[in-house]
């Protein structure tokens, strides 16, 4: 047990969490085509772009609750779009991108001076995985816990140094988190559909940018999680091969990164900082991509792992993970649906032990197993039949600042 939930201090301590967020979406004309206009948000922290240049991203703060990171992004989503009519544009609302024509319509991210590396970073990652495939949109979700609670943890587990402790326990974490990133595509899914331009079959896949037509390395990378130098050695081992450019080339459901530039040598000089969790979609429903309750859920996971014995995760678990997750974005897998509603029953008794405020965040999860209840049968309905008219429409409502649909 990472954490003592039964110490009323720690688990109080247990229910404050820290958010961070990245969020993508692409840039599209009145009339649906790929924006090819330079990036309007040149050296603005909050909006940028990641691998093209008619991609937007945005980057919010580090909040203590999910609301007040969604309010957020509904300021940043304003100021996109406040931007975006001048040129007569619009932000995508999906994660798979709309009509295109040609890669030809893919520029890849202009980066200049001194950031020129980061472009020609992006010109390798086009010639390796293509670049339909950056067209890809999806939400990074950053997941801590205060340092008081960590602190609070260190000397009531008598550990002898605090550094090594918080490493140790976001490996841990981060070893759960991988190996359970099924359920969050599973329950997150909100990309089944797409136009017939992207070579991708809808209604196949739950989410496309998860299924094996995604974003992944071309082997399976296999991470040792024994203590932070073991994990360092582990991703860096493949950079000296060239397998990977870097650590940014690590195309996994969860990094674990240090404050600030994501590199080893940083993570190694500073530590763990927090987790990012990459296998969340865009979500078409909410103006902001994301709801609430899902960022919610997300720490509830994350507080069920603390409960939970250390396991050792080795290849065969790693690739297994691996796979759940690309399972876990096809429809109408039976046995992801039964281990979901098994593992949503389990953390429902964790919670009601534990956190049993937060027993409707657990209820609001399993009401999506129901049939037709899932995000991406709703988004499947409501879009399959017209999704370039339907998504400008939805476009441009949201450009209104209209809410949910």
């Amino acid at each position: 047990m990472l954490l003592d939930l039964n110490n009323s201090y720690i688990n109080r301590l247990a229910q404050t969490a820290e958010f961070g967020i990245e969020r993508e979406s692409l840039r599209v004309t009145a009339d649906g085509k790929l924006a090819q206009t330079e990036h309007p948000f040149v050296g603005n922290p909050h909006i940028d772009r990641d691998f093209c240049e008619n991609q937007v991203e945005m980057i919010g703060d580090v909040f203590n609750s999910p609301e007040a990171l969604n309010r957020q992004l509904g300021e940043l989503l304003d100021k996109v779009d406040a931007e975006l009519i001048k040129n007569n544009e619009l932000l995508w609302a999906f994660s798979n991108p709309p009509r295109f024509g040609s890669e030809n319509e893919i520029p890849v991210a202009r980066f200049h001076g001194s950031l020129r590396g980061k472009s020609e970073y992006r010109h390798y990652l086009a010639q390796k995985y293509g670049k339909k495939k950056m067209l890809f949109s999806g939400i990074h979700l950053n997941l801590s816990f205060t340092d008081k609670l960590l602190k609070t943890a260190f000397i009531y587990g008598n550990h002898s140094d605090f550094a090594e402790f918080k490493n140790s326990f976001y490996l841990r974490l981060a070893k759960r988190l991988t190996q359970f990133a099924w359920l969050a595509v599973y329950l997150t899914a909100a990309s089944p559909v797409a136009d017939a331009s992207l070579g991708s079959e809808s209604n196949v896949y739950s989410s496309i940018r998860c299924s094996e037509h995604g974003y992944w390395n071309d082997f399976t990378p296999i991470l040792d999680y024994s203590d932070i130098k073991s994990y360092i050695r582990s991703i860096a081992r493949y950079v000296v091969s060239g397998r990977l450019k870097g650590a940014s080339e690590l195309y996994y459901p969860v990094r674990i990164k240090p404050r600030g530039e994501n590199s080893l040598e940083a993570l190694l000089e500073k530590g763990v900082n927090h987790l990012e969790l990459r296998v969340l979609d865009v979500n078409p429903l909410t103006r902001t991509g994301i709801f609430s309750e899902d960022i919610r859920f997300i720490h509830l996971l994350l507080l069920w792992f603390c409960g939970l014995p250390d396991f050792d995760f080795g290849e065969e678990k790693q690739i297994k993970a691996i796979s759940d997750v690309k399972s876990a974005a096809v429809f109408g897998d039976a046995e992801i649906r039964q281990r979901a509603k098994e593992t949503l029953e389990e953390i429902k008794r964790f919670t009601k032990q534990y956190f049993p405020k937060y027993l409707n965040i657990v209820e609001y999860q399993l009401n999506k197993l129901h049939d037709g209840n899932s995000y991406a049968e709703i988004v499947s309905r409501r879009f399959t039949d017209g999704y370039m008219e339907k998504g400008l429409a939805l476009a441009r409502a949201y450009q209104r600042g209209e809410g949910d649909v």
